[in-house]
């Protein structure tokens, strides 16, 4: 048994070891130990999902039926439009970080934070999950986003007791997002108690047996769902999940069910593990670098340092997306400015050109858009045998070959065209950049995982990777993007509702109790068990479900349901105010703060898109208050409320010294042996990782070519698909403005982004008052008072912010396979607003004002 600082005080705390020569230098394949088994991903779950359908609710009369709105407010807040930006980062990209960073926490606090963010002996960026660099980091290892985010955790403004006291639930439901994130940093326990219309204070002690008590009072552990948000770190994450399973459910929903849950179904049947496969230096190395369905400038924009570097190492880029997104197009690197050999060429110059082909796709038309890409590299294959297919490697390592050949053969182009919005010329330009290379990287996000056929899209994807032979070999393989800084790290951490028996097995001798093998709710099956009453309490350890979730009216009434609601976070969000007959909003660390234990000063861990797991110590003392850390959170509840059903003395032992955690976390997961040792060296270490080294723990010991089928959907004459999208100062479901300046959005989030033919066939006009209605199987979701606007978009297809627009997805619409919400493929009408129409036409400076 590895030692800890529970059998050996000296293993703790070795702070000095951070300062070792002993990271993984820039080029090398890093050791990441024997690859595990397999995900033993469902292959079609499909059949032991609530099949039942949900009736759509009055979205647009929700508003006048509860005080309390669970959709964002329908106030107008002063649109301005300018040209879309050619350029992402650059001089604006500093001087935003800096505003928003000293206006939050101050510029002493502020710009502390923004120093020890990323750095090797610092703290974890709380935003997206892009890697850091193994060996050398700068001062300022951050982009803008990562700067909001941490600028936001380091807010010096305090929404203690009297903020409450002072505003109730219904009030604070009318603030905008964004003035909800602003109010400050939650410090003490507070409980809504029944027929309560405010948060009040509560001490700690009471708040854990109210939590106890009812959990304890349900018929069954299944009657309480347990969800969490990709910002938790590993620590935390595991205790999450182990309290659940000693209670007795897998009902462990969390935000990878709603963005990369497709990814880990459709790499974990064809490679064998549901993470990419390639790391931050293959990057660099890459010929050939695919982003597709991904807007790297406003969701990882640290991304676009990497992509400047393979650029000027010689890699073409090919970007695929419906919307022409400024980081996408030319990046001005805030660190060129640092040198004066390249400083005046950045200020003069529009910067490094990312895209060498641009595919515009229609929305849900990425899967025709590759097989014709594909068509093309199998004409080139016969015109030069050998050439273009890598026929050694699939011999080896591969099965399937044959049937993808003949289902991309039997495709016509007629159907490759008209779904994919691209002409068969456009695709050959793609084609052409593939055919002779063979280091070749895909990178992805949202934009395919969200689709209907979100999990064949990846696949088909890969069936484009294998038959280049572009798998397990450096500047080669998958690359999808994760959003938050640990979405990857939770389910790592066991956070799953579909556990391996491996895992469960593990658990049970580790930790001497039988966990539950039946498989428990995902997101949408929560959201649909709270709906129905299935469930009585809800427990959110981060994140927000009502805003990142589809069908916001649905989760609102299935939170109304629940006797209780538990909410672990930092800031007030709206889903902290659409609550059950009892609701308790607990107030936590973020990774900026000071987490002092018994044990002395504790660091937690993170694993990021490419399998790095690295520490993260906070440097900022927290704000006066009661905050508790989420493992003492954890703790807490888990000792009120299974009492001698587990060994209280190993929570405490966890919660004093988070040594502990990891030991236990060293022996039930592989790849985190000496999990202590390896988490204090410089950058951290690198989990066991298949595909990587060409290791395919599938089933059948090989990468598989999958066989998908290309799917033909009817729209109505005046029918468009809607996909929604996030704004430039947005992380996820966090609002810290209302502007979008890549987009030339300015002061408002109720926009929709139309091709300008499609608003002219509705004789609509821009920023007309507009009324948007979702048809999905013969119901019908509509919200008012938005503003159309005219954008460079296929025509067919609009774009709205999430989470406004999220209350037209419905919750029975997903993903086959994963269940995803199809957040990228919403079918909708749009009218004139009723005011409008009554009106006959509104000015545009009438609805400005």
């Amino acid at each position: 048994m590895e030692e800890s600082p529970k059998t050996n005080p000296a293993k703790a705390g070795k702070s000095q070891e951070q300062k070792a020569e002993n990271a993984p230098k820039s080029g090398e394949r890093p050791d990441q130990g024997e690859a595990p088994v397999t995900d033993n991903y469902r292959p079609d779950p499909q059949g032991e999902r609530d099949q039942e359908n949900i009736p759509a609710p009055d979205v647009a009369g929700a508003k006048y039926k509860n005080p309390i709105l669970a959709q964002p407010p329908e106030a107008l807040t002063g649109l301005k439009l300018e040209e879309q930006a050619k350029v992402a980062a650059g001089v604006t990209a500093v001087i935003k970080s800096m505003e928003f960073s000293w206006s939050e926490g101050g510029v002493g606090r502020g710009t502390k934070a923004l120093l020890g963010l990323n750095q090797k002996d610092g703290f974890d960026c709380s935003s997206c999950a892009w890697p850091d660099p193994d060996h050398h980091r700068s001062v300022a290892e951050f982009c803008e986003n990562g700067a909001k985010a941490t600028a936001s955790d380091a807010d010096d403004k305090a929404a203690g007791p009297e903020f409450f006291a002072k505003h109730s639930l219904a009030e604070l439901s009318r603030m905008t997002d964004r003035d909800q994130n602003n109010a400050g940093r939650l410090t003490h326990p507070m409980v809504k108690r029944p027929g309560g219309t405010h948060y009040e204070p509560i001490e700690w002690p009471e708040a854990f047996q109210i939590v106890a008590d009812e959990l304890n009072a349900l018929d069954s552990p299944n009657e309480a769902v347990f969800y969490t948000s990709g910002k938790v770190p590993n620590e935390p994450a595991f205790l999450f999940q182990l309290f659940a399973k000693q209670f007795g459910t897998n009902n462990l929903p969390d935000c990878s069910n709603m963005c990369h849950e497709s990814s880990g179904a459709a790499l974990s049947t064809t490679l064998g593990l549901g993470k990419g496969s390639v790391t931050l230096n293959d990057i660099h190395e890459a010929e050939v670098i695919m982003i597709i369905g991904q807007n790297p400038g406003t969701n990882h924009p640290r991304m676009l340092s990497a992509l400047q570097e393979a650029k000027r190492n010689g890699a073409k880029i090919i970007s695929v997306n419906p919307l022409i997104e400024a980081g996408l197009n030319h990046f001005k690197n805030p660190q060129d400015f640092m040198n004066p050999l390249l400083v005046l060429g950045t200020l003069l110059g529009n910067g490094t050109t990312i895209t060498d082909v641009f595919l515009q796709v229609r929305v849900d038309g990425d899967m025709a858009l590759l097989r014709g890409i594909m068509k093309h590299l199998l004409a080139a294959e016969e015109l030069n045998p050998g050439k273009v297919v890598d026929h050694d490697f699939i011999a080896e390592y591969c099965t399937g070959y044959d049937a993808v050949v003949e289902n991309i053969q039997n495709t016509s182009w007629e159907d490759i065209e008209e779904l994919s919005g691209c002409t068969r010329e456009q695709l050959l330009e793609a084609a052409n950049l593939l055919a002779h290379k063979k280091k070749i990287i895909a990178c992805w996000a949202m934009g395919l995982t969200q689709q209907r056929q979100g999990v064949q899209t990846i696949q088909e994807l890969v069936n484009l990777l294998l038959m280049k032979g572009a798998v397990g070999k450096p500047g080669a393989g998958t690359c999808p993007v994760r959003g938050h800084s640990n979405v990857q790290g939770d389910r790592t951490m066991g956070v799953w509702e579909q556990p391996t028996k491996q895992f469960q097995d593990s658990l049970a001798e580790e930790f001497n109790f039988t966990p539950p093998y039946k498989h428990g709710y995902d997101t949408v099956e929560s959201i649909k068990a709270m709906y129905k009453g299935k469930t009585k309490v809800f427990v959110s350890l981060g994140g927000n479900l009502l805003a990142a979730g589809p069908d916001t009216e649905v989760i609102a009434e299935g939170m109304r349901k629940q006797k209780l609601t538990v909410f672990v976070g930092t800031k007030l969000n709206r889903g902290h105010l659409t609550t059950g007959e009892t609701s308790l909003l607990l107030p936590c660390f973020t990774h900026v703060d000071i987490d002092m234990q018994k044990s002395g000063h504790q660091m937690t861990s993170c694993e990021n898109s490419m399998g790095v797991v690295s520490q993260n110590k906070g440097i900022l003392v927290p704000l006066a208050g009661q905050m508790m850390s989420e493992v003492a959170i954890l703790s807490g509840i888990a000792i009120a409320t299974l009492g001698e059903r587990t060994n209280i003395a190993d929570w405490v032992a966890m919660t004093e010294n988070y040594d502990v955690i990891r030991d236990h976390i060293s022996r039930v997961i592989p790849g985190f042996d000496n999990f202590n040792e390896k988490l204090r060296r410089p950058g951290g270490f690198y989990l066991p990782n298949g595909p990587r080294d060409r290791k395919f723990t599938t089933e059948n010991g090989k990468a598989n070519f999958t066989k998908t089928e290309l799917e033909k959907y009817t729209l109505e004459p005046d029918q468009l698909v809607l996909m929604t999208i996030r704004s430039h100062d947005q992380f996820n479901t966090t609002i810290y403005d209302y502007n979008d300046r890549y987009r030339g959005v300015y002061g408002e989030r109720r926009v929709l982004f139309m091709n300008k033919q499609d608003m002219a066939d509705r004789g609509l006009e821009s920023k007309q008052l507009i009324d948007i209605t979702s048809h999905y199987e013969g119901n019908m979701r509509t919200v008012e008072k938005f503003l159309a606007i005219p954008y460079d978009i296929p025509r067919g297809n609009v774009s709205a912010y999430f989470p406004e627009a999220n209350p037209l997805v419905p919750v029975a619409s997903v993903a086959k396979v994963s269940n995803t919400p199809t957040s990228k493929y919403v079918v909708v009408t749009v009218v004139a607003s009723e005011a409008v129409r009554k009106t006959q036409k509104a000015k545009p400076e009438a609805v400005e004002a």
